[in-house]
């Protein structure tokens, strides 16, 4: 009988005919330990061994087989051969850096946990760090986790388990989550890049990963793309809201999943990120593709907006993210209706340039809504169309807040024929001389009542060289408008900021009847009441 009784060779140098002499050695020797690692020796290898590992006879105390190339069958192989032998002595074994397949592992830990009750050692992970990292988390757990499917770390303290500890967990091939859910707001684009890199080193198991509220954009978002292209990824599921991701970001995931045609991934969440001008197009496109899997794209961040997409949708034959131009008269009535449109325009990948909401029955309530969504996402609207909606005063005070925001872009705002007074235009006066850097370049209040304020408050805007204001369009008829222009070139003064109007020294071109058919055209125009006009009217013809 051999009197050895520690036997190493590290030297990959082994085959498997070397383990069917080991085999028999060990049933004949006094060997405690033995150490194989780093050989080649796959399934079959450890199947030879196996037959000693059954045998009573056998002496074995320690079994290192770390980086052997062993697979799931080999992993099988050795929990039939310890739970057939009721008198083994062994107390350790060393598996590491080997690939336990869908079942190695719980057949393993089973076997150890419970019939040997945790009496003996059993080595699985690589490294220290991740040893660290699955003994923390069995202790917050309170569960064994290499056989957990999903992992939820949203309300666990990234103190009490370090990212670089996770990510030695999750790189291992022995970890083999299917659903991985990460600290929320607690970590930087540097460890989600970092996380992900270690889900690429072992990237076939997990079907969801939620990322939601981390900053993961520029390094995170290109590692992600990589995972993503990686062939063997089999995410179907990945949640990325509130990340902090960009256009740039939305291109790099668009361009990783169509280099990918055979990608698993059905559904994407990017809601409460920032698209820029082509992200919504490059993603939605996908969906076109015959190729694709994806099946949901979450862009917007309630469910009220995504419901009232839908709606739009169905109503204008196109999915209103894509178009810059929304002509909604007809298609919505109300504030209701104008409030669910709220939940949508207050979403960053809302990017409408044109809104026309014309005879839209909008009152104050609906100017209200409005205006506070369009204030909260303001960079986009260059047009927006309150025609003929009885906002009065008050609701066109809601939508003075959008002219004061620095950040609007509005050029035209049409508020022709909405019951607007003289506090209704002091209201854009004041919006307009808050915010100096104003694009406003046209501003439409045709068929309202100025009263006697109303047209000198905003036509200083006109003249002054630091405002964009260069259209005011007051007079509803085109008949009034040439009426107004002929006169006031005649004249030498603009008619709409006169109290009054004397004929009596007949300039040139305004001669007899002349004169009364301009000047009617002109008060006929504005209705002799004159509601765009302050000219108390003096007139006199002789």
């Amino acid at each position: 009988m051999f009197k050895l009784s520690v036997f190493r060779n590290n030297d990959d140098d082994l085959s498997e005919e070397s383990c069917f002499a080991l085999a028999s050695i060990l049933t004949l020797s006094s060997l405690v330990e033995l150490d194989l690692s780093n050989n080649n020796l796959q399934d079959s290898g450890v199947k030879k061994l196996c037959t000693a590992l059954k045998d009573p006879l056998c002496k074995l105390e320690t079994l290192r087989l770390s980086y052997c190339c062993v697979r799931e069958d080999g992993y099988k192989a050795l929990v039939s051969a310890l739970s057939s032998n009721a008198s083994s002595r062994l107390v350790e074994l060393d598996l590491r850096g080997n690939d336990p397949g869908d079942r190695g592992v719980e057949l393993l830990v089973d076997l150890f946990v419970k019939q040997y009750c945790n009496q003996k050692k059993l080595r699985l992970l690589k490294s220290d760090a991740a040893e660290e990292a699955c003994s923390r988390l069995e202790q917050i757990l309170g569960k064994k986790l290499l056989l957990q499917e999903e992992l939820d770390l949203s309300n666990i303290d990234p103190e009490k388990i370090s990212v670089n500890q996770l990510s030695a967990l999750l790189e291992d091939p022995h970890c083999r989550l299917q659903k991985l859910t990460i600290y929320k707001r607690s970590i930087t684009e540097r460890d989600c890049a970092e996380l992900i890199s270690a889900l690429l080193v072992n990237p076939s198991h997990l079907r969801v990963l939620d990322l939601n509220k981390n900053k993961i954009d520029g390094s995170g978002v290109q590692k992600l793309s990589d995972l993503l292209k990686n062939p063997h990824c089999r995410l179907e599921k990945l949640c990325l809201s509130s990340c902090c991701i960009s256009e740039e970001g939305y291109a790099a995931l668009a361009s990783a999943l169509e280099l990918n045609p055979s990608s698993n991934l059905i559904e994407l969440d990017l809601g409460d990120n920032d698209p820029g001008e082509t992200g919504v197009k490059l993603l939605t496109d996908l969906q076109k593709n015959p190729h694709s899997k994806m099946k949901t794209i979450r862009l917007l961040k309630s469910s009220a907006a995504e419901d009232f997409c839908a709606f739009l949708t169905e109503a204008l034959g196109t999915n209103p993210l894509l178009l810059p131009e929304l002509k909604l008269n007809k298609k919505i009535t109300g504030d209701s209706a104008v409030q669910q449109l709220s939940d949508l325009l207050k979403d960053l990948h809302c990017r409408t340039k044109i809104l026309k909401l014309n005879n839209c029955s909008i009152t104050e309530r609906g100017c209200a809504a409005l205006s506070a969504a369009l204030c909260s996402n303001p960079s986009h609207l260059i047009e927006l169309n309150l025609s003929g909606n009885k906002l009065g005063d008050s609701g066109v005070k809601e939508i003075s807040y959008l002219l004061q925001n620095s950040n609007s872009k509005l050029k035209l705002l049409n508020l022709s024929d909405c019951s607007v007074s003289e506090e209704g235009y002091a209201a854009l006066a004041s919006a307009l001389q808050l915010n100096t850097s104003s694009h406003l370049i046209e501003l439409d209040l045709r068929g309202n009542d100025p009263g006697n304020t109303g047209v000198n408050s905003l036509y200083y805007y006109l003249q002054d060289p630091n405002y964009k204001l260069k259209t005011l369009r007051l007079l509803k008829t085109a008949a009034a408008e040439e009426a107004w222009n002929f006169l006031s070139s005649a004249l030498g003064l603009n008619l709409l900021l006169e109290t009054e109007l004397n004929l009596n020294r007949n300039p040139a071109g305004l001669s007899g009847d002349s004169r009364v058919k301009k000047l009617c055209g002109f008060t006929t125009g504005l209705t002799l009441q004159t509601e765009e006009t302050p000219v108390s009217i003096l007139i006199c013809l002789s």
